[in-house]
């Protein structure tokens, strides 16, 4: 004669479904804070700009996205480079650890990179004795600070080191960069800014519609 299958109680079934589809979303959530992690360590990061140093490219208030992995796929924390793909080069918007302090995120436009003679006079760019004038360029200022009083105006001739970045803001007379603090260490570069996906104006002061910078969402930088 047949064994009788083993009685069961009721809701048990209920309740295995119920342990099952837990585990289930448990395991999702898993695997999406995962993927996750993995791209904004690797791929792409989101980040906001929070001052006027590279207007008019990138506003107070923009939302931007890093290319990660345009320069390489490196070990998090020691920044060393496992697979080199290729080098930050001249007009590259760049996201960097700020080099007087790495908790700090800067980001800045490549204007020379290791061997480039760097000079400046009169507020004028030259890269390797040759004038290096950008339409991004923007100054705010016509008071031009002499020599040997401070470097924003009369800088150099300086070459960059090995292994190196002189970055500058776009917006010239209003930003603390390589002219100040020296050079980026391409240890230290995170990634490039390739794109505009949000902008938030928070000082409008007219309809609350005018607050998010529609025209702005998409942009591609360049």
């Amino acid at each position: 004669m047949a064994n009788k299958p083993t009685p069961i109680e009721p809701g048990e079934t209920k309740e295995k479904k119920k342990k099952s589809g837990l585990r289930e979303n448990i395991e999702a959530i898993v695997i999406a804070v995962i993927l996750a992690l993995f791209i904004r360590t690797f791929v792409v990061q989101a980040f906001k700009i929070p001052s006027g140093s590279m207007k008019e490219t990138l506003q107070i208030g923009d939302h931007i996205l890093v290319n990660k992995f345009i320069y390489g796929v490196k070990i998090p924390f020691v920044r060393t480079t496992l697979i080199p793909i290729k080098k930050p080069q001249q007009d590259d918007i760049v996201v960097f650890k700020y080099p007087e302090n790495p908790k700090l995120d800067f980001i800045k436009r490549v204007v020379g990179v290791a061997g480039d003679v760097i000079e400046i006079r009169d507020k004028r760019l030259y890269v390797n004795h040759a004038p290096y004038d950008r339409s991004y360029t923007v100054f705010r200022d016509s008071y031009v600070i002499p020599g040997g009083f401070n470097n924003r105006d009369n800088f150099g001739p300086v070459t960059v080191a090995k292994d190196s970045l002189f970055v500058m803001g776009d917006n010239r007379d209003n930003s603390k960069d390589s002219r100040f603090w020296g050079f980026v260490n391409l240890k230290a570069v995170k990634g490039k800014a390739f794109m505009i996906y949000w902008s938030w104006n928070k000082e409008n002061s007219g309809s609350v519609f005018k607050y998010v910078r529609w025209g702005r969402i998409g942009d591609i930088l360049r």
